[in-house]
């Protein structure tokens, strides 16, 4: 898979540091995989959620966390749309940012 962007990433942990390791970690199993849909996808995350249009929310740290991407299976790209805390995650609206 190919992530666009890792800046959103690296940003994100220079002020949240103990999401680092948890993020780079994701990030390495994430550009390694193959995902062809959701099935695939809770092989390896079998805690990820999957909302509409293809969006998915990752536990970062626990669930301390939350990263939520955008899929294109057919060209093997994920999209980050939104990475912050839980309280964070509460006030959006996952299913269309």
């Amino acid at each position: 898979m190919r992530i666009i962007a890792k800046k959103t990433l690296r940003d994100f942990w220079e002020e949240h540091p103990d999401s680092e390791q948890q993020l780079k970690s994701w990030y390495q199993e994430t550009s390694n995989a193959e995902w062809t849909g959701p099935t695939k996808i809770k092989i390896d995350y079998p805690s990820a959620s999957f909302l509409a249009d293809n969006r998915v929310v990752f536990n970062i740290k626990g669930n301390h966390y939350r990263l939520i991407v955008k899929i294109n299976y057919d060209y093997q790209l994920v999209w980050i749309r939104f990475i912050g805390t839980h309280a964070e995650y509460d006030k959006i609206n996952a299913k269309t940012i």
